[in-house]
């Protein structure tokens, strides 16, 4: 979140570097990002890592994105609002849950009447409408895939926007 709730984003060329830096930060150290959005306030990430502690990533996405916007805004000081909150996702359920929660976010904030229409969220990679080089949406749409192939993606779309 933004220091004191400021916006993190103010220009589409910040929300571009910032998934810059997370492209960079997945060619540094192995993990996966499953689902983001990001708000203007703040972001939502869902990362998968095996050897790299989510701190060492986090760490470097943040300092790096804290030096480009106080640089860019002539700044001191915080953009962040303390440390990130992160939460173990052990199982399934937990990981749908979390993914449509993200994707959901820009519709809850009245941002967007559909959330394929907010850009800066990997909902359209799940939908097929974008393509992407840091999301990997194969994982979620497998619990989706049935016999007819990419049947997943029509399925998960019915699951982020049915009622909850």
């Amino acid at each position: 979140r933004g220091n004191r709730k400021s916006k993190l984003f103010n220009e589409k060329e910040d929300y571009k570097v910032y998934l810059r830096i997370i492209r960079n930060s997945k060619n540094r150290f192995n993990f996966q990002v499953y689902s983001y959005c990001l708000m203007s306030n703040h972001v939502h990430l869902q990362l998968q890592t095996e050897k790299i502690e989510i701190w060492k990533i986090m760490r470097r996405i943040n300092l790096h994105y804290a030096k480009y916007f106080n640089n860019k805004y002539d700044l001191v000081g915080h953009v962040f609002q303390g440390r990130y909150k992160s939460s173990i996702i052990e199982n399934d359920y937990y990981q749908l849950v979390t993914s449509r929660y993200i994707h959901l976010n820009p519709l809850k904030a009245d941002l967007v009447d559909d959330p394929k229409k907010y850009y800066w969220s990997s909902y359209g990679y799940y939908l097929g409408i974008r393509g992407s080089d840091i999301v990997n949406e194969s994982k979620i749409l497998s619990y989706f895939e049935g016999k007819i192939k990419g049947s997943g993606r029509k399925k998960y779309k019915r699951y982020v926007e049915s009622p909850i």
